[in-house]
């Protein structure tokens, strides 16, 4: 392929990319893969440039990354982050494949234990705009499921976007990924009905993952930060309380969830006013309304962006909606390596169309034809 060039990050990952690119730096890396920011020559932009190195060869992975280009493909928000282009492979049985997104200067897990001044206009504009995006989210048939701080990318200007979409599911969906209770790396943002009932989720445990991370920036600290999944369960109920009867009627009556629960010794809700004494009274109710116990009696996120707290921010006109649900057929199937690489083809032909001509003889025997009709 004409117009690119190759070269080497950290010395040890071979990157190709458009000849019109300069690489500024390596942002980041991780189990997916490698991050490098790029300067286009010709405008000036800035985008980021992951590449995912073998990407197939954990097939649940490799379904993830699909999800999250398929997702991304879909959505249209100034609060997601938004996929710009997918290099086209070299060849249909590739292995590596290559995402282009805006580039974010930071994320807001390093924004939190950095040395920057948090006010309250922060805490509230960061809460708002994640609750802006999950408005759209939702609107949308998606629930994240993985909100975090490290998962929340932000600007200089305080501007910020929502990544990482590979755990996300259409609600009150099937659950078809057996590792999911295990994978998540960090519990301290999962509801306690996640927890609790793994297979049980609705749009609300996402909002309970806005208020972990509103008390975070108020706090500069996790407020859950529990040890496995049943410590997790202890460290909640020692801010909440031991729950009544009546926070507890969404659990089934057999579940061992109810056992467990009876056997944390009883503790008193704390105010967070006292764990929290500079909070406004309007980031107190925010924080209460959004970490309740009760999965269907936490505030929604369509309510939660009406609170007090967000109405110097909440502007109605300004607040979009998907045009319609995803539909999550594009998720029903099993993984196999070449059905993967398939599908990812496909993705990268949309930004490339000329790939077809060049790989013509190749795509029939792999079915890859039938993709791009």
């Amino acid at each position: 392929m004409s117009g690119w060039k190759e070269l080497l990050v950290d010395g040890k990952v071979k990157f190709k990319v458009p000849a019109h690119l300069e690489l500024i730096k390596k942002v980041g890396s991780g189990a997916y893969g490698t991050v490098c920011s790029f300067k286009d020559s010709r405008t000036g932009e800035k985008v980021a440039v992951k590449k995912i190195t073998d990407a197939f060869h954990d097939l649940i992975d490799g379904k993830r990354i699909l999800r999250e280009v398929r997702l991304l493909r879909g959505f249209k928000h100034e609060n997601l982050i938004q996929i710009l282009d997918m290099y086209p492979p070299d060849h249909p049985d590739f292995d590596d494949i290559y995402i282009v997104t805006d580039l974010m200067e930071t994320d807001l897990h390093k924004v939190i234990y950095s040395k920057q001044v948090l006010n309250d206009e922060h805490h509230q504009y960061f809460s708002y705009q994640v609750l802006r995006g999950l408005l759209y989210l939702h609107s949308a048939n998606v629930v994240h499921r993985d909100l975090k701080p490290s998962n929340i990318l932000v600007n200089k200007n305080c501007d910020l976007k929502i990544c990482d979409f590979g755990l996300a599911r259409g609600y009150g969906g099937d659950e078809d990924d057996p590792n999911l209770t295990d994978y998540v790396v960090t519990r301290w943002y999962r509801a306690p009905e996640v927890v609790l009932l793994a297979s049980e989720y609705t749009k609300s445990i996402d909002v309970w993952s806005v208020g972990c991370i509103l008390c975070e920036l108020i706090g500069r600290k996790p407020i859950f930060p529990g040890k496995d999944h049943l410590h997790q369960i202890k460290v909640i109920l020692q801010y909440l309380g031991t729950p009544t009867a009546a926070d507890l009627d969404w659990l089934p009556p057999k579940s061992p969830a109810r056992a467990f629960i009876s056997k944390i010794p009883a503790c008193a809700k704390q105010p967070w006013q006292a764990i929290y004494p500079k909070a406004t009274a309007a980031a107190i109710d925010a924080i209460e309304k959004m970490l309740t116990f009760h999965p269907l009696h936490r505030v929604e996120v369509k309510q939660a962006i009406l609170l007090k707290y967000f109405e110097t921010l909440h502007v109605p006109d300004d607040e979009p909606v998907a045009e319609k649900p995803v539909d999550w057929a594009f998720d029903k199937f099993t993984p196999t390596k070449r059905l993967l690489q398939n599908y990812i083809y496909a993705e990268c032909y949309r930004f490339h169309p000329d790939i077809a001509q060049r790989d013509a003889k190749l795509l029939p025997s792999r079915g890859i034809d039938k993709l791009l009709s």
